[in-house]
């Protein structure tokens, strides 16, 4: 994807983002102008545990070119009160799988690459230059910083320690932080600065969130490279934990990570050979390379897990789990899901799948219903896909066996008050003071939308999970235990059918009790085992009040206009934007299950007009989503990704996370299927 001059103003560039990733969950992002308006941006920011633990290391390179007796600045930057408006002088940007910048000044074409060496935390920074018929000078000026990416550095004294040897540079940042980081360059000289501080960048988005916007950076020098007339000059830069940086060679380290992409892309055998298609295959090969920065291996398991989503989220059961099928099973990763089965179940305790890990010191958190459900469901298509049963009988089974057991017997870890009112063997869950569903805003001790009772898709899950465990228990062949998980499902099954239809509304209860019109209903019809018929007149009402309400061509939202505290819009402080999260603000995961229910109405119904309309009705939805998302991921947002979140009133700007492991996901699994 290239955007070119003419759409490189900086109203509209500053809210175009690009992001890569090394593996371990750090990144490099920043906007197409080379302009950091997050805390988060940065060419390198890097985890000190992987995934966890991420540390803002390189903000960026400011980079000024002198030809002849004129020096110009094609760096640019936001102050609150000053923009540097190098940016002028760009003159396109273009990322497919690596970002590159191309400038024009004077006489002289510049380009840039910036590429992560994938499984270390070593960015480079590759330039070309054609110059024209004046002798130049190239100079560039790290700017740099050690801190945790959530927080910003306001302090003047870095106390910064450098060990010059030529090109290469060793600094320590503060006394306080004793890990080195190491510089080079490929040509050119070192020249040493002395408190020279860069004060107060402005993030324009973080004043946006409600945050305070300007931090400090250092600038430990600078590298000036020669550069005769008409030479044409290639020049990498590095910043890298590794101690051996000279031996790092930039210009290998593109090759290398361009060849493992396009293998990737091979590999998952999703781009048809037939040019009939040109617009799908193009988006399919965008999204595939979307999808491999969410995959990241956690080395303290030996094991891969999935990040939620960029720049600040880490991993999360629940966010793995839905985003399974599409960004490994769909592509053949079965090893890699194989392994990422292993993360989901290596902490399970009192039947509760981990929801995730501290950033902090690992530690695994248990605040989610569901995700132990959503496990059965992700068990049952890695089946499906691979018929590896061996895996599943001998590392799995006994996991999921714990998980029924418990939930029937009851968990009280975390305030998740989790068991099985036996009276209608619906699942109960949560309390009003805790968010165990994924709708699970929180502010202090106060949950947005607890959702405690007997909630709709928790109980879906049941039923599916239960159908599920008969199904390989039968595969075990410990059939004396297949009528016990069968009855324990009829059971839900035949009170959730009483009870949950709400016929003055034409929907499901979002809770017990609850008649909000929410998206939770549609798990009764998405599911591997559907707790409703699909094609049932309940099925049928509850499908239009969707669509009427809730459904739109970015996603589903949260909460239907009209409803109490409906928001469509996002933005705000934390509070603000905590406050409106889930209450009507539109998640395009959600598409994921209003396409599994049309598929569901196709698979379930034996009459063959009725088939035939509900495959028309589902390649309309998929063409309709493929003309969407073709358009968002080259126009809008982050460069080649998918936001976490929309709002819900026209132009449905992309908000949250700029790109979301389950968005891209579940927009690829649509998409590919036939």
């Amino acid at each position: 994807m290239k955007v070119t001059k003419e759409n490189l103003s900086l109203e509209k560039a500053i809210e175009r983002e690009w992001i890569i990733t090394n593996g371990l969950g750090g990144y490099a992002s920043s906007t197409i102008l080379g302009i950091n308006t997050r805390k988060y941006h940065g060419l390198l920011v890097a985890p000190l545990m992987p995934p966890a633990g991420r540390y803002l290391i390189l903000s960026k390179l400011d980079e000024s070119i002198t030809l002849g007796d004129n020096n110009y600045t094609f760096y640019s930057n936001i102050g609150k009160n000053y923009i540097s408006k190098g940016y002028k002088y760009q003159i396109s940007f273009e990322k497919e799988i690596l970002p590159k910048f191309t400038y024009e000044i004077e006489d002289v074409i510049i380009e840039k690459v910036i590429c992560l060496e994938h499984g270390k935390n070593t960015v480079g920074v590759y330039y070309k230059i054609k110059n024209g018929e004046n002798k130049a000078k190239l100079t560039l000026a790290p700017v740099m910083n050690f801190r945790d990416f959530h927080t910003m550095n306001t302090d003047h004294n870095f106390n910064l320690r450098e060990n010059i040897n030529g090109k290469k540079v060793k600094i320590i940042i503060d006394d306080h932080i004793q890990t080195p980081i190491y510089m080079n360059i490929s040509d050119g000289k070192y020249i040493e600065h002395n408190n020279d501080i860069f004060s107060n960048m402005f993030y324009i988005e973080e004043e946006k969130r409600g945050f305070y916007p300007e931090e400090n950076h250092v600038v430990p020098g600078r590298y000036e490279i020669d550069i005769e007339p008409n030479e044409e000059k290639e020049i990498s830069f590095v910043c890298s934990f590794e101690e051996n940086i000279e031996e790092i060679n930039v210009k290998k380290m593109m090759k290398k990570e361009e060849k493992r992409i396009e293998e990737m892309i091979s590999k998952t055998k999703l781009i048809s050979l037939s040019s009939r298609n040109k617009e799908k295959n193009e988006l399919i090969r965008k999204l595939v390379i979307a999808t491999d920065n969410f995959i990241v291996f956690r080395p303290s398991f030996r094991l891969h897990t999935i990040i939620a989503g960029y720049p600040w989220f880490l991993d999360w059961g629940r966010d793995t789990l839905i985003a399974f099928e599409g960004l490994l099973l769909k592509q053949g990763r079965y090893d890699i899901a194989k392994e990422v089965l292993k993360t989901m179940i290596r902490d399970i305790k009192y039947g509760l799948v981990p929801n995730g890990y501290s950033g902090f010191d690992n530690r695994p958190l248990y605040n989610s219903v569901d995700a132990s459900l959503l496990l059965f469901e992700d068990v049952k298509k890695y089946l499906d896909y691979t018929k590896d049963e061996k895996f599943i009988q001998e590392e799995v089974y006994a996991k999921l066996e714990t998980i029924i057991n418990n939930y029937i017997n009851g968990i009280d870890i975390d305030n998740n008050n989790i068991y099985l009112d036996t009276s209608d063997y619906l699942l109960v869950s949560g309390t009003e003071n805790t968010q165990n569903t994924w709708m699970d805003a929180k502010i202090g001790e106060y949950a947005v939308t607890p959702r405690n009772g007997k909630a709709v898709e928790v109980n879906s899950m049941w039923y599916n999970s239960l159908m599920i465990m008969a199904e390989l228990t039968n595969k075990m062949g410990q059939k004396s235990n297949v009528k016990k998980y069968k009855q324990l499902a009829e059971n839900c099954k035949i009170s959730f059918n009483n009870r949950f239809y709400n016929a003055r509304r034409k929907s499901l209860y979002d809770v017990l009790g609850d008649s909000k019109i929410r998206p939770n209903q549609l798990f009764a019809f998405s599911l591997s085992y559907p707790i409703i018929d699909p094609n049932s007149e309940i099925a049928d009402n509850v499908i239009n009040t969707v669509e009427k309400k809730l459904l739109n061509q970015y996603g589903l939202k949260t909460l239907a206009k009209g409803e109490e505290n409906y928001v469509e819009i996002y933005e705000g402080d934390g509070k603000k934007r905590d406050m409106s999260y889930h209450q009507g603000i539109t998640w395009t995961w959600l598409l994921g299950l209003y396409y599994n229910t049309l598929k569901n109405k196709e698979k379930h119904t034996k009459l063959k007009k009725q088939k035939q309309e509900i495959k028309e009705k589902i390649e309309n939805f998929r063409n309709k989503t493929l003309e969407t998302f073709k358009k968002e991921i080259d126009e809008r947002g982050c460069i080649g990704g998918i936001a976490e979140l929309y709002d819900s009133k026209k132009p449905f700007a992309p908000k949250g996370a700029i790109n979301q492991a389950w968005s891209v996901s579940e927009i690829l699994r649509i998409i590919v299927e036939e």
